[in-house]
């Protein structure tokens, strides 16, 4: 088993693929303003197992297109979606987010929790903005610098997971530059890391090792999560996803 194969069998499992929560995905809606709109079609971009979407489905006048690109995880999301009655609201689609088979202007709104920085956050807004509709929302939480200055190993380690890391600064003015109003902005609290992501994804690591026998890549992906989860305690005044709501313009 590969390395990508051995983290989905980390992590299919779990609520969710990285840190986030079902209250900052409910402010995210109440800033786009789209709860006054009815029959809305959006696009959650990387949904991972569907925490988000389900929340849209929830929330929402909407019919959602979830894409991943890992069949495991959607359908972990079509489980969860049949059991709480919002299946009709949910369609599911693997596919890698930069081959996307949307037409123009199809969407009201298009939502990225988290995800966007497989493609990277100038590259996946500029190739997702021709789905939207003049005036849609992008809604997408994005690894965000906090401060100006930061400590070396922080900075180290985030500089070399994902170099696009950046302040909310610039990451708004890639949003206008881009052809994007930018509507809101807020930082996800601590609890969306410790409590929503690394303290479940630490229970799971004794059964990941058992499952694939201690073997040195299974032992390689714990250490370097416990090394992140580690890095964030000490650091987290620096570092967080920044979620960033910002309306199309017109060309």
């Amino acid at each position: 088993m590969d390395n990508l194969q051995l983290l989905v069998d980390l992590h299919q499992d779990a609520q969710r693929q990285g840190p986030g929560g079902e209250e900052q995905t409910r402010l995210a809606v109440a800033l786009s303003g789209l709860g006054r709109v009815r029959n809305l079609k959006i696009a959650d971009i990387g949904c991972g197992s569907g925490a988000s979407t389900l929340v849209l489905a929830r929330t929402l006048d909407a019919h959602i297109t979830a894409v991943d690109i890992f069949p495991e995880f959607l359908n972990k999301l079509a489980e969860a979606a049949s059991r709480t009655g919002v299946d009709d609201h949910i369609t599911t689609l693997a596919e890698s987010m930069d081959k996307l088979p949307f037409m123009e202007a199809e969407f009201d709104a298009v939502w990225s929790e988290g995800a966007i920085y497989n493609m990277g956050f100038s590259r996946g807004i500029e190739a997702w903005r021709k789905y939207l509709k003049t005036g849609g929302i992008l809604a997408v939480s994005e690894l965000t610098w906090l401060r100006d200055e930061r400590p070396e190993p922080l900075q180290t380690y985030w500089g070399q997971e994902y170099p696009e890391v950046d302040t909310a600064s610039a990451k708004m003015a890639i949003l206008e530059r881009l052809g994007f109003s930018p509507i809101g902005y807020f930082v996800l609290p601590e609890n969306c890391w410790l409590d929503n992501y690394y303290r479940p994804l630490q229970e799971r690591f004794a059964g990941f090792l058992e499952r694939h026998q201690h073997s040195d890549a299974a032992r390689a992906i714990v250490e370097t999560e416990e090394n992140e989860i580690s890095l964030y305690e000490q650091h987290k005044s620096f570092v967080s996803y920044g979620y960033y709501v910002a309306r199309k313009a017109s060309d």
